[in-house]
């Protein structure tokens, strides 16, 4: 782990520059605002330790597969979020010493990440190799407000010395993937243009055929006065600038402000592109940088207002979940319903920026309870729209009637994860989306949506698990063979107990949904049947037959779920009879002795203790997670989250906030030895999870809101605020009680430790507080 980051409650600081782990740093410091974001890398040309990424929400390219051997059904490429234009660049030249400070001697280095108002700030002061001292600072935000635009303000003081300097705006098109598989260019130049201070380029990927459309205006300041300047314009292949030579004095500050915007033909006509991206640069110019930065502070404050969690005593925990919540916001707004969530979100490019069952079973809830209810039901649309591409993907793996396999990995619907084992077997995340469906009626109480979307996604899946299992006449039951489950440190297994229970739960709901629907909509119900041919008598007939005869390995003896079939036969042992320097076992041991071992990269049986707890009774939730959490090394992102749940849920305390801690802060102290590849976004959903759902015990239960909260032993308080339905409770903990706080304009009762509560309108309600033992 690295503790070079202070602790602080609404910043993310660096005192000093850490250049090995600078890369670490730009993760950790990426900014975005749902249509664009950026690492958090330098302005000024940095030829150390280096990660130069921006990315535009939606834009992909289609990357060629490659892998040893080719097998059939295998995706064909591998859809990548592209690594677009830097609009950020701004080189900086005294009398012939290019600041870089890769060469300099460099001290005061500061990087701030202000998660209350939203933006990136730097200073230092550099020696250049001449002797000169110079002073910068810099701030950058992505608007949230303007969300398809940044803006720069670039302060530059000589502090020894007068001397030219030239300042060299520019916009780089000629750009790569660092994941790129065949190290290849995704873009082409369409056309370019520079005028006085501003600088425009049109770039079109290759295969998918965007168009993106980069622009650019600078404005200079010297002693507080706007000044007029001369430009030289520069065009190279893909690549724009404006150079700009001033006089500098001693002492003198001068202030490049640099306004940017990234405009696609996902929202814009290519024809007309470059237009538009001049008339968005005149509006925000018009406005000036004190004004978007003002307007920034406001939207983000906004957003906090509703989604703060205020935790008193431990400031580590603060800043972790209030790093998780600034992140969430800036990777996903709900506006648009082609977008979705990418697990590194804007802060780098492993797993190519696309789409996981990591949204479904994780960010969901989030937004669910912290965000207008369009939010979620997008999130949900986005599947519903790629129903179509899900039913190819199972008949390319030779699957009929209907069936659905949704994809592991994708941006248009269609598979494009290149491993095998979790490609073809990795069959969970068709549970997940169906099970998003049912945690979002459940919660919204939307049931509109069964009838209009959601119905016809889960028969499509249920389709699927129909034809997955097949009859095993030794054990007669039905069988689930060759998965791999969310532990995928175990590959081509049998009878995974998740896959094999969350299969017979979506036949189970998928039949319950039937009857709804029915019952609400008997015309949009008859239609869609006709038009899908689904053959409701003959279907759920088969759908009830596996659901009471689906095979659910157990151990009878141990009292426990068997994770698959010869996990009893592994040597079980403890992870902390690994010996010290081992860990995390993925970048030291093979991987046929991960395989062979006992060890579980993330929750497997208990990732579905977790989704269907209310299922199974407390001494069954807590005999499984004393025999798997021991083995469990936590080297998925997503793992430490489910079992603080859990761990909450059963009273463990200590567990509960070890586990919160380390999915908190698993960025900012870096535990898996990898943010410098970019931000775990859809995990950091789990961290808020472990808060609201662990520590604040939130659950739905006949309709009705349930809270059991309590605060780990060295917080003073815990304060969260959730949205359920129409209704919006702040709910406050401390070692003593708790107070629920009514903002909605009618009376609510909700389930407060295990008593309906009432709580009057506009008003707020204090009982004892009850921990569990």
């Amino acid at each position: 782990m690295k503790h070079y980051l202070q602790h602080d409650p609404w910043n993310i600081v660096e005192e000093g520059f850490h250049r090995d782990f600078n890369e670490v740093t730009e993760s950790v410091m990426s900014l975005g605002n749902g249509r664009l974001g950026g690492r958090g890398s330098f302005e000024e040309k940095y030829s150390g330790k280096t990660m130069l990424g921006n990315y535009v929400a939606g834009v992909y390219y289609p990357d060629k597969t490659r892998v040893g051997w080719w097998k059939n059904g295998y995706p064909q490429y591998f859809a990548k979020v592209l690594n677009a234009a830097n609009w950020i660049g701004i080189d900086i030249d005294i009398e012939y010493e290019t600041l870089d400070l890769n060469h300099c001697e460099v001290r005061d280095f500061r990087r701030v990440l202000n998660m209350e108002e939203g933006y990136l700030e730097r200073s230092f002061v550099a020696r250049l190799k001449s002797g000169k001292e110079v002073q910068v600072n810099a701030k950058r935000f992505c608007s949230i407000v303007d969300d398809e635009a940044g803006a720069i303000r670039y302060a530059i003081k000589p502090l020894n010395f007068d001397a030219k300097i030239t300042i060299t705006p520019y916009i780089d098109g000629d750009i790569r993937n660092r994941d790129a598989n065949y190290d290849e260019t995704f873009w082409d130049e369409v056309r370019k243009e520079t005028a006085y201070g501003e600088a425009y380029i049109e770039l079109r990927t290759r295969k998918t055929g965007f168009h993106v459309a980069t622009g650019m205006c600078v404005s200079i300041e010297q002693d507080g006065l706007s000044i007029d300047y001369q430009s030289q314009p520069i065009k190279y292949e893909k690549y724009v600038a404006n150079r700009i030579t001033l006089d500098c004095r001693q002492g003198q500050e001068t202030v490049v402000y640099k306004y940017a915007v990234n405009l696609s033909s996902l929202n814009y006509d290519p024809d007309t592109i470059i237009k538009e991206a001049h008339q968005y640069i005149q509006r925000i110019t018009r406005k000036g940088f004190d004004k978007m930065l003002f307007e920034q502070k406001q939207a983000w404050a906004d957003k906090w207002k509703m989604n703060d969690i205020v935790i008193d005593g431990d400031i580590a925990a603060q800043q972790g979940i209030r790093f998780t919540i600034f992140q969430l916001n800036q990777t996903y707004t709900g506006e648009d319903e082609r977008l979705n969530i990418g697990p590194k979100g804007f802060t780098g490019e492993k797993y190519g920026g696309s789409t996981y069952w990591d949204t479904e079973a994780y960010c969901l809830p989030f937004y669910l309870s912290t965000a207008d209810q369009k939010v979620a039901r997008n999130l949900l649309i986005y599947r519903y729209k790629q129903l179509g591409k899900a039913i190819e993907n199972a008949q390319k793996l030779g699957f009929r009637a209907g069936a659905a396999l949704y994809p592991m990995v994708t941006m248009n619907g269609e598979e494009c994860h290149n491993e095998w084992e979790i490609t073809f077997e990795e069959i969970h995340r068709n549970g997940a989306i169906a099970y998003a469906i049912y945690d979002y009626v459940r919660y919204t109480g939307d049931e509109q949506y069964l009838v209009d979307y959601g119905l016809e996604v889960l028969i499509s899946i249920s389709r699927f698990w129909s034809q997955r299992v097949n009859w095993s006449k030794s054990k007669e039951q039905y069988v689930m063979l060759g998965v791999t489950g969310p532990n995928e440190y175990e590959n081509n297994v049998n009878n995974n107990w998740y896959t094999n229970y969350i299969a017979a739960w979506t036949l189970r709901y998928t039949t319950e949904a039937v009857a709804k629907v029915k019952a609400l909509n008997p015309e949009k119900y008859a239609e869609l049947i006709d038009r899908i041919h689904f053959r409701e008598e003959k279907e759920l007939a088969t759908a009830r037959q596996i659901i009471d005869k689906m095979y659910l390995p157990q151990d009878d003896q141990l009292g426990v779920f068997l994770q698959q079939e010869g996990f009893l036969d592994k040597d079980l042992m403890p992870v902390s009879d690994i010996p010290k320097g081992q860990r995390p076992i993925n970048q030291h041991w093979s991987w046929d002795r991960i395989l062979r071992s006992c060890f579980i990269k993330q929750a497997d049986v208990l990732q579905g203790l977790y989704f269907f707890e209310d299922e199974f009774d407390v001494d069954t939730l807590r005999r499984n997670f004393d025999f798997y959490e021991p083995m469990t090394v936590h080297e998925s992102s997503l793992s430490p989250c489910v079992h603080s749940i859990q761990a909450s849920k059963l009273g463990m305390k200590e567990k509960a906030y070890e586990m919160y801690l380390r999915t908190a802060r698993l960025d900012l102290d870096d535990y898996n030895n990898d943010t410098e590849d970019g931000c775990h976004i859809t995990s950091m959903a789990g961290t808020w999870l472990a808060v609201v759902k662990g520590f604040g015990g939130l659950r739905v239960e006949d309709e009705k809101l349930v809270l059991s909260p309590y605060c780990p032993d060295n917080w003073q308080a815990l304060a969260f605020k959730i949205r359920f339905r129409d209704m919006l409770v702040q709910v406050t903990t401390t070692q003593r009680d708790v107070t629920v706080q009514n903002f909605s304009t009618m009376p609510i009762t909700i389930n407060l430790h295990d008593k309906d509560v009432t709580i009057k309108a506009e008003s707020q309600k204090t009982i004892s507080s009850k921990v569990t033992a």
